[in-house]
């Protein structure tokens, strides 16, 4: 198991209670539960990030010039 850290986290009272329910039901510690969301978040951003950078060679297209396409095609 990897060294842990210890943090203080702040939660809104039904969203704790909706993770000790979780808790309870998955046999899953909270600091389970909140690790493997903080990882889901994380590797969600990391895969935002790639897409970001595969596009990023893309041409660019202004917004004008999107619209007058669509008015063009009779679409707007």
């Amino acid at each position: 198991m990897p060294a842990t850290k210890r943090a203080t986290v702040y939660l809104d009272a039904p969203l704790h209670r909706a993770l000790r329910l979780k808790s309870a039901e998955t046999e899953a510690s909270i600091s389970e539960l909140v690790n493997t969301a903080v990882r889901h978040s994380l590797a969600e951003d990391a895969e935002d990030l790639a897409a970001f950078h595969e596009r990023s060679k893309e041409p660019r297209v202004s917004f004008e010039a999107v619209v007058r396409d669509l008015k063009k095609r009779g679409k707007l």
